[in-house]
């Protein structure tokens, strides 16, 4: 009698697997949010300017516009396993560019070159989950992927109470992230030992398909896409460039130390790590997909108000913002979804993380630029509020942009962003 051979690989081996991968993008996160609580020294060391800070996150949210133009074309022509090591290893070629020298030019290389594999590994990762947990338990598994990636955030963002020493010189934290850029080169060599052995003992799944634009398909979106297109980049131009200043801000306006500059921001990733998954459930059980993300702007607004016009404890405005940044996340990516035909998606995807990084760019430097035609010091706190006002502003227009998808999805032309929940799918089923 022939020896039975399982077909798929165990549970506990899968979530091994996505242990391994996911040690990549901790490292990832780890080195893209390792700026911030720098940004002071390298003004004062090295004598950049709030728009030379604003530009190194810039030239990395430059790289994303590239990778979705070329699509999953290298990972379909080379694979998954080789894919994600090809991507590791340019995002460790790039973090120690970054790493090497003082000067702005050399060190806002190395940040597009990080960002041009980490961007990609990131999409890597999606396919290698896709390939593993198709069929399974894919979308739990898509979140715990992200919640040890934001582990990453959250350890750089402390990196100032758990690496103190290393803040009196500004190439000691730069070289802290290489240290940890190595875990997108190890995770991947353990997904390709792992992989190797299931192919000869199981029988995989295929890979996902990568996001990528089809010309031809940008004519079939309809108008709520576009309002969801125009929330998201406008959202997440106001979070992560004000992330890039954070610190900074506590530091020179509300005179933290670094130590609990660094703590108060974690909170906003703390907020995400939890909350993210929670959020998208709940909104699966009632719909109101475009009431939620209307409320999560919202919140943007008097996070940002009263960090700029008040005294009122950093906590408040910090939770705010976490409750806003996990509640908006969690329900506009699979939005999309219920929005656009199944065979567009990679393009409607493609295309919105395009617009997004667009704005992260353009905004990492118009806050730059407005701090330092403000004045923006220890010595001139309210020099900051151009910047807070500017983010006051865009968690404006999120919740206008908010506020049309739901008159849109409510009215006739409506997709059932409000309406469709896990029991009605269940009843329609």
């Amino acid at each position: 009698m022939p020896e039975f051979v399982p077909s798929l690989p165990s549970r506990l081996y899968r979530w091994i697997v996505l242990i391994f991968v996911s040690l990549a993008m901790f490292g990832n996160y780890y080195f893209y949010d390792a700026l911030s609580p720098l940004a002071d020294v390298l003004e004062r060391q090295l004598h950049f300017s709030d728009e030379n800070i604003g530009l190194l996150n810039s030239f990395y949210s430059i790289a994303p516009i590239a990778t979705v133009l070329i699509g999953g074309f290298i990972i379909d022509r080379i694979g998954t396993r080789k894919a994600l090591l090809l991507f590791g290893v340019i995002c460790l070629i790039g973090a120690i560019i970054t790493a090497a020298t003082p000067l702005f030019w050399v060190m806002a290389t190395g940040r597009l070159v990080f960002g041009m594999g980490a961007e990609s590994l990131i999409v890597a990762v999606t396919t290698a989950i896709a390939k593993w947990f198709r069929g399974k338990e894919l979308s739990f598994a898509f979140g715990i992927n992200l919640t040890i990636a934001r582990m990453g955030t959250w350890l750089a963002q402390n990196s100032p109470t758990w690496a103190k020493s290393a803040y009196s010189n500004w190439q000691t934290p730069w070289i802290i992230g290489v240290a940890f850029v190595t875990l997108c080169v190890i995770g991947p060599i353990l997904y390709w030992v792992l992989e190797v052995r299931a192919e000869k003992h199981y029988k995989l799944g295929q890979a996902g398909h990568a996001d990528k634009i089809v010309a031809r398909d940008l004519f079939k979106f309809g108008t709520s896409y576009w309002y969801l297109v125009a929330l998201c980049a406008i959202f997440y131009s106001a979070i992560f460039p004000f992330e890039t200043f954070a610190v900074k801000f506590f530091i020179e306006a509300r005179h933290t130390s670094r130590e609990f500059g660094g703590f108060v921001l974690s909170i906003l990733t703390f907020f995400t790590m939890f909350g993210t998954p929670v959020f998208g459930l709940l909104t699966d059980r009632v719909g109101k997909r475009a009431l939620f993300m209307t409320a999560g702007a919202l919140l943007l607004i008097p996070a940002f108000l009263t960090m700029a016009y008040t005294k009122i404890s950093l906590y408040l405005p910090m939770s705010m913002m976490g409750l806003a940044f996990s509640l908006v996340p969690a329900i506009i990516w699979p939005s999309v979804a219920y929005i656009v035909e199944e065979k567009t998606l990679g393009t409607a995807y493609g295309l919105m993380t395009m617009v997004q990084n667009i704005g992260m760019a353009s905004f990492n430097w118009i806050l730059g630029w407005a701090n330092d035609r403000s004045g923006a010091g220890p010595g001139n706190p309210a020099g900051y509020h151009l910047m807070l006002q500017i983010l006051t502003a865009l968690g404006l227009a999120a919740m206008v942009f908010g506020f049309l998808l739901r008159r849109r999805e409510t009215g006739p032309h409506g997709h059932g962003l409000e309406t469709i929940t896990t029991q009605s799918s269940a009843a329609l089923a």
